[in-house]
């Protein structure tokens, strides 16, 4: 790959889209030889599994390879300081338990990012971002101020501005206080929307609301690598993605993704506002 010059957006989305693909085929192949669980992490269900660290492995290689100054962010343990004010950030395998009952929604998430305190909770903003589903053979892209695409075709949002006529994406965490938490919330939003879908991995629910499959998306406890490319995907095919208050950024505490008019009443339904 050739290295792009330092905030160059666009070279940055094609890094991620090839480095994305290829670690998806990788990904691929594996699953076909069978997988193995090498640890779990914040509970016995929140597991690792040898591919996502071999991934990892591969993303940070290529990543470094192209842009030695770039830091790296990883769900599996990556951290390497950036020199040029970019930070990579990367999931491996979203959507673990997926990819270990071989369902096929799980992908490869990998964000270029930039510090901007504002734009999300951990203080990233994407510049440029792929999310790759290896089963499906989709890619999902994006660069700032150049829209997002799914294998070369823009994405729009549905636009629905209707709770009660919204399909909701979500996901739950992995400890049993997480999920009572979600599990309320879940009381709450699913009487007054159309019905609710949850894939297993957030950063594909979330590139699907952006492609129109979904008409919003919610969640509690969502981690950098989860969303890092998966939101700047849907903030460039139209939507408003905002946190749990209004000086509060989206991310962990809460993330809230819909049409403008919409996202309002969504995070007030479900926190009960």
């Amino acid at each position: 790959m050739t290295p792009a010059q330092p905030h160059d957006a666009q070279q940055l989305a094609r890094i991620a889209a090839d480095v994305a693909v290829a670690a998806g085929e990788r990904i691929l192949d594996l699953r076909r030889s069978g997988v193995a669980v090498a640890a779990s992490k914040s509970s016995e269900v929140d597991i690792v599994t040898e591919a996502d660290r071999a991934s990892e492995r591969m993303v940070v290689e290529a990543l470094r390879a192209a842009r030695p100054d770039d830091g790296v962010l990883g769900e599996e343990g990556a951290g390497i300081a950036s020199t040029s004010g970019v930070t990579w950030v990367v999931d491996p395998i979203d959507g673990t338990v997926n990819y270990l009952y071989d369902l096929p929604a799980y992908a490869v998430s990998i964000a270029a990012t930039v510090p901007d305190a504002a734009a999300s909770a951990d203080g990233r903003r994407a510049i440029a971002g792929a999310v790759f589903a290896p089963r499906t053979g989709e890619l999902f892209e994006a660069w700032e101020g150049g829209g997002s695409r799914l294998n070369g075709s823009p994405l729009v949002i549905s636009g629905k501005r209707e709770l009660a006529t919204a399909l909701v994406g979500t996901g739950f965490g992995y400890t049993s206080e997480r999920r009572a938490e979600q599990a309320m919330m879940l009381a709450r939003v699913l009487p007054l929307v159309r019905d609710i879908r949850r894939s297993g991995s957030a950063a594909y629910d979330i590139c699907s609301f952006a492609a129109g499959r979904l008409d919003a998306f919610y969640e509690h406890g969502l981690q950098p690598w989860d969303y890092a490319a998966a939101l700047l995907i849907a903030r460039e095919a139209g939507a408003t993605v905002i946190g749990v208050d209004d000086a509060t950024a989206p991310g962990e505490p809460g993330f809230f993704a819909a049409d403008a008019e919409l996202v309002g009443e969504l995070r007030g339904l479900v926190l009960g506002g």
